[in-house]
This record gives structure tokens, sequence and C-alpha cells, in this order.
């Protein structure tokens, strides 16, 4: 489920018969939960939204899920390699990698959701 950018991964617990949700990818933890999916649903988005004036209230910035900045470790041995084939490529290190991580997605069964185009 996503909203405003955001986005909630649930699970379901049998026993308590609740839908339990948690807004991925930040490092401050937002959580929600329902016992139907509209409930679940609605619950998601209004904790969103009580986060987002939380942080207003704070004067701070939301953090912001998935920014697009990653780190990276590798071992020098591959760093050096990988360096050597973007250039050798004639494109940029960020350039080659992201290539190489969209080839891995478009090939893999778990494809991520396709953002709208604005």
């Amino acid at each position: 489920m996503k909203y405003k950018g955001y986005c909630g991964q649930v699970s379901y617990d049998e026993e308590a018969k609740l839908f339990h949700g948690e807004v991925v990818g930040l490092r401050d933890v937002i959580t929600f939960q329902g016992t139907s999916v509209d409930e679940l649903e609605q619950a998601f988005k209004d904790s969103v939204d009580e986060y987002l004036d939380f942080c207003k209230e704070l004067g701070r910035a939301p953090e912001k899920p998935f920014s697009g900045k990653l780190l990276l470790r590798l071992p020098p041995e591959i760093h050096e390699r990988v360096a050597y084939e973007a250039k050798r490529s004639g494109i940029s290190l960020n350039a080659w990698l992201r290539q190489g991580i969209q080839r891995l997605l478009t090939s893999s069964e778990h494809k991520l959701p396709r953002r709208k185009q604005a």
C-alpha cells in the first residue's frame, strides 16, 4: 500500500484476527493496524498524516523513504572491476551500476511496482 510517497508492509495475526502494518524505508517508526482491509487502509493513511503533522509540530522535515541514495560497500577487488567496466563502457560508475540493477530487476520474477509518471 502507498500513500503520499510512503509504503506500508502488512502482516496478519491469525490468533488476534488483526492486520499489522509498518511503513518501510524509514528510521522513524510508523505503524498501523486494522481488522478489515478498509480499516487497515484508513489506519495507514491516518498514521502517515499523524507522522507528518508531528514532524511539522517539531519543526523538522519528515523522513522520505527511498531517497534514491544508496550506500554500497564492496570489496576493493570488485570496486576496481566495476570502475574499470564503467570506464570501458564510457559511462559513470553510477550509471553503470544503475543499468546493471535495472537489468537484474527486469529479468527478475520479483519486479518492483512501476511508479506512475507525472
